[in-house]
């Protein structure tokens, strides 16, 4: 089933006639349009057959990429206006219930919308009906999503051959971002985070014109956005054999809600129910109150994505075809942080892990 398909499937379900998508993200998850000025509207099965295809709306500025990236299913128009002005006029002759999204649509948008809407349209919210089919990646999107993992690993590995004593966190966080861009990743999928010491304790702290002592812990948050599709890892390092017990207790202890976690992950299991997992080891040692955030998230053409792996995680289950995140953090104020975060496919009856550097304790000087 196309994606069209899967998308006319749940507007059927959601007695949903026409969907005006206008979020950048969900439009290249449909028509692979990957510029930064665009909008489709999507129809129905009702629809579909009075109205031909689904539409594609760009201004002049992109018709040849439109051309070269949109597939034929889409009727291509180029506006000389306002996107939403041509996308209401695809409309005229037809009346039904049209979905919007109500949770990228700005006001102003919306006003424009209600005002240039023919007769015979109702307009209904429709945010996340997208973002729901996104969160079960295609067997191509998840080897896309190995690939971005496996070039920012790649370039972990080379910058760690440099060491880290000695450099300022900042530096080592350009550095990383310059080995990705370098071997073919087109940006980080987001600010990388590179905290020493007590700064560690920040869950997302940013990088600090400060140098790297000797033997502390170093946590550091990267990503790749490679071919659209992101990757997203945490690892934890020792800049010397001599840090704290305390250092080495909490390294363990986030080590073993880390391995739980990712061996828990599961279809059929809740987002909230995996987060337990996890959460009820780090809350057993005395710490619950330092592990404040989510285990997880989904990741793919965001790198913040459906599904969430948290205590308010609901009560959708997980399936087959995710890409989740599991990455459990303990961050004492003042003296330390540790998160180690792995990044996995979930399958119908294992964990695929596209992550592949080591997660045990390890030294860089």
């Amino acid at each position: 089933m196309t994606r069209a398909e899967r998308l006319g499937a749940e507007l059927a379900e959601r007695e949903i006639d026409a969907l005006l998508i206008n979020d950048l993200i969900d439009l290249r998850y449909l028509s692979d349009f990957s510029g930064s000025h665009g909008m489709a509207v999507m129809f129905g099965p009702r629809l579909a057959g009075e109205l031909g295809g689904p539409r594609f709306l760009t201004d002049f500025r992109y018709e040849t990429q439109a051309q070269e990236e949109v597939p034929g299913m889409f009727e291509r128009r180029i506006a000389s206006g306002d996107l939403i002005d041509v996308a209401v006029a695809e409309l005229a002759g037809a009346s039904g219930r049209l979905g919007y999204d109500d949770a990228s649509m700005t006001v102003k948008g919306l006003r424009r919308l209600e005002e240039m809407l023919p007769q015979g349209w109702e307009l209904v919210p429709a945010a996340g009906t997208v973002a729901g089919l996104r969160a079960v990646k295609e067997p191509a999107e998840i080897e896309l999503i190995r690939a971005s993992a496996q070039l920012a690993d790649e370039a972990m590995r080379g910058l760690l051959e440099g060491g880290l004593r000695g450099r300022t966190e900042l530096d080592v966080a350009i550095d990383l971002e310059l080995r990705m861009r370098r071997l073919g990743a087109s940006a980080p999928s987001f600010p990388s985070i590179v905290a020493a010491g007590p700064h560690g304790a920040l869950p997302h702290a940013q990088p600090r014109e400060q140098e790297i002592p000797a033997n502390v812990l170093v946590t550091i948050d990267w990503g790749a956005l490679h071919d659209g599709y992101c990757s997203d890892c945490t690892r934890t390092y020792a800049t010397g054999e001599s840090i704290s017990d305390l250092a080495r207790e909490v390294y363990g202890l986030v080590l073993s809600a880390e391995q739980a976690g990712v061996q828990g992950v599961a279809a059929g299991l809740t987002g909230r129910e995996v987060d337990a997992i996890a959460r009820e080891i780090i809350e057993r040692a005395g710490h619950g109150e330092h592990f404040g955030h989510g285990l997880g998230h989904g990741v793919g053409l965001e790198v913040h994505e459906g599904p969430r792996l948290s205590r308010a995680g609901g009560e959708e289950t997980l399936r087959a075809g995710n890409v989740v995140t599991v990455e459990p953090g303990v961050y004492l104020p003042g003296l330390l942080g540790v998160r180690i975060e792995d990044l996995l496919a979930i399958t119908d009856d294992a964990q695929d892990v596209l992550t592949s550097l080591p997660r045990e304790l390890t030294v860089i000087s």
